[in-house]
């Protein structure tokens, strides 16, 4: 219990402490003017008040990975509460935050033009088919998900038809969730998603409280304490360097994320709100990670218990959550419970649809006030997701997923660098990071099974290589922004 309770406390001072010095590096002012007043179109750009987008932004990043992925990681044990509290505070809230500011400066631009912009063209273009891809695997993964536990409450179908794994039930709920999809995507963000979020958003921190509730007060689990044993059933096959750093993402860093953060940045009304906006959302998401990292651990006893459960149930994390939420909180509450999983995986799979979108529309100069312009770019997203979701089984798609999405927070943590070269400001706070995340994503790149499944020596060694070759690279670039600057001057 102490180990979690010091992770709690230290990331709720975080936001007060390591927060607001990112807003003074950032030179955070409420006199800038910002997107939603100077390109306001009533469809993208719109003035929300900060308590919704603080909750949009909070759905849109947190989708399965802060209680799915908490759960599975916690499987590794204790260790997993060091990388939800370290990578929280200052991997994924810087990330989240800079990132945020950054498209706010720039008019609200999307990630790949903010990639360009800061990396290079060449880097952009690629940036730009590369986080596309990342949104269609998000879609489809939180399509596909939502669907399978919304289909347990229903009545089965007596059909035999079956798709890819999919029984009817699941295929006819998948696609009410798509025909949602598509409406979300389309209409303004202010008549769907700023109605709709703020009931998810607040049963997902009811969610969090009701299990932080059980934790603290009821007497009846005991939390372990801190150890970097790594305790998963097959640590050979999984190390916890890297794949702990990939399973718990969302909880601790990534890159999905700062697709989402242009969203918002075209949405609030003043600087001084990014930091509960970016930053507060995801010390929030770290939070949530890790009080179901906590009693995923002590429901069954022990991390041995836990791996025990997951290995009976295929490593179905839907089914140890849903057993948790049960047998902590009764049925009725555990009812509100997974309308908040539901909830947070669905309004992460809209607006990856909707970023997709932007994305597209910001790079091709296609206005999208126009109602046939938004469709005529989101259908082939749409048609990809499908396709993904009925040619591919989960588990691959997870893996593809889970890679994508750490490697884009390293395009994103090297431009956040450039950012601060330009700024003069304390570039270490993001080049820790980058290095970390380049080596950790490099590193699965070559040895994991589902990639090039290369030798964990020979894997770690072409990791550590490449990794320099980056770093040396973007020490070169920044001095040459250092040189630039003073010529300049």
């Amino acid at each position: 219990m102490i180990t979690f309770i010091t992770c709690l406390a230290l990331l709720v001072a975080a936001y007060f402490v390591y927060g607001k010095l990112l807003e003074k590096i950032c030179g955070i002012s409420v006199v800038r003017k910002v997107p939603s007043e100077s390109k306001f179109d009533g469809v993208d750009y719109v003035p929300l008040p900060m308590w919704k987008t603080f909750l949009i932004q909070l759905l849109n990043i947190a989708g399965l990975g802060p209680i799915f992925g908490a759960v599975l990681g916690a499987a590794y044990g204790p260790v997993a509460f060091v990388w939800i509290t370290l990578g929280g505070i200052f991997f994924g809230a810087m990330h989240d935050f800079l990132a945020g500011v950054m498209s706010l400066r720039e008019g609200g631009m999307s990630l790949p033009d903010i990639i360009k912009q800061y990396l290079g063209r060449g880097m952009g273009r690629f940036n730009l088919v590369f986080t596309v891809a990342l949104m269609v695997l998000v879609g489809a993964v939180f399509m596909s998900q939502p669907a399978e536990l919304i289909a347990k409450w229903l009545p089965e179908s007596t059909s035999e038809f079956n798709i890819n794994g999919f029984g009817s039930t699941v295929l006819w709920t998948m696609g009410g969730i798509l025909v949602y999809y598509i409406i979300a995507t389309l209409f303004p963000v202010d008549k769907i998603i700023g109605r709709i979020y703020p009931l998810f958003g607040f049963a997902l921190v009811f969610m969090a409280l009701g299990i932080l509730g059980v934790l603290l007060f009821t007497g009846d689990y005991t939390i372990p304490e801190l150890s970097l044993k790594n305790h998963i059933a097959n640590p050979e096959r999984f190390p916890i360097f890297p794949t702990l750093f990939l399973t718990i993402a969302c909880g601790a860093i990534s890159g999905f994320h700062a697709t989402q953060s242009p969203l918002m940045a075209r949405c609030l009304t003043n600087e001084n709100q990014c930091r509960p906006v970016f930053y507060g959302a995801m010390i929030s998401e770290s939070i949530i990670a890790l009080i179901w990292a906590a009693i995923a651990m002590a429901f069954w006893g022990d991390v041995e218990g836990l791996n025990g459960a997951l290995a009976a149930n295929r490593n179905n994390a839907s089914v140890l959550v849903d057993m948790i939420a049960n047998q902590t909180l009764g049925h009725t509450i555990a009812v509100v419970v997974m309308f908040g999983v539901v909830g947070a995986a669905i309004t992460s799979g809209d607006t990856a649809y909707r970023s997709a979108r932007l994305m597209i529309a910001d790079a091709l100069g296609i206005e999208q006030k126009t109602l046939w312009k938004r469709v005529a770019v989101s259908l082939p997203i749409f048609a990809a997701g499908v396709f993904i979701i009925l040619a591919t089984d989960f588990r691959t798609l997870w893996s593809y997923f889970a890679w994508f999405n750490q490697t884009l927070s390293v395009f994103t943590l090297w431009a956040i660098c450039i950012f601060l070269v330009r700024r003069r400001g304390p570039v270490v706070i993001a080049m820790i990071p980058a290095v970390f995340m380049t080596y950790i994503c490099s590193c699965y790149l070559f040895t994991s099974a589902q990639m090039l499944g290369l030798s964990t020596t020979l894997g770690n060694i072409l990791a550590g290589v490449l990794t320099l070759i980056i770093t040396l690279y973007y020490i070169y670039v920044f001095n040459s922004e250092v040189r630039n600057a003073k010529t300049t001057a």
